[in-house]
């Protein structure tokens, strides 16, 4: 079993710039993925971003390519999502999960490949 908790989420101005943070505990963390999903108000649950166990390979959703950056520490079981340029449509829950399998080879980017999640952040994005 694998207990998940994110912190870092706030409100935050266009443009800018915010890091969110997911401590794990249970299983040995480096064995296993994790990725970042969200929910705005109305919509439905979107991939963000997913690391694999080593941190060697990451894939991020399209909405975010290129202004989020996924990374892992394992020394610290710890998943970070960097979030910059952040826009008004970034406003959503921001929820860390895991996927136990051991080694995947491929990184996971459907909600239903990982078996944890944690509460959720609020992330607000103002214009």
């Amino acid at each position: 079993q694998v207990q998940l908790v994110e912190s870092g989420g706030g409100l935050v101005q266009a443009g800018g710039s915010l890091r969110l943070s997911c401590a794990a505990s249970g299983r040995t963390f480096s064995t296993y993925a994790m990725g970042w999903f969200r929910q705005a108000p109305g919509k439905e649950r979107e991939f963000v971003a997913a690391i694999n166990w080593s941190g060697g390979s990451t894939y991020n959703g399209d909405s975010v390519k290129g202004r989020f950056t996924i990374s892992r520490d394992n020394a610290k079981n710890t998943v970070y999502l960097q979030m910059n340029s952040l826009k008004p449509e970034d406003t959503a829950v921001y929820y860390c999960a895991a996927d136990l399998t051991y080694y995947r080879g491929v990184v996971p980017t459907e909600g239903d490949e990982y078996d944890y999640w944690g509460q959720g952040t609020q992330v607000t994005v103002s214009s």
